[in-house]
């Protein structure tokens, strides 16, 4: 399995050592466990924000309508098409 090297400072490292003492773990799965969270936040998000798309996109006329303020003005070679 490939690892990463990864450099704290001295308080962020006794930190570590704490939290990972603590919860009766080692720094080794703390870190890695952080790591996995924020890797399937990131992969949440990107999945939300691709849904929220779609919808406005499938949507666009409805929301055109409800928010017309909303709306970029229209150029005047618009006008004329």
């Amino acid at each position: 399995m490939p690892a990463l090297n990864v450099e704290f400072s001295d308080r962020e490292l006794e930190d570590l050592r704490q939290i990972a003492k603590e919860r009766g773990t080692s720094m080794k799965a703390l870190v890695r466990e952080a790591a996995a969270a924020d890797i399937a936040r990131h992969r949440a998000l990107q999945e939300g924000a691709e849904a929220f798309r779609r919808f406005f996109a499938a949507h666009a006329d409805e929301f055109a309508a409800a928010f017309p303020e909303d709306e970029p003005p229209v150029q005047d070679e618009e006008r004329s098409a």
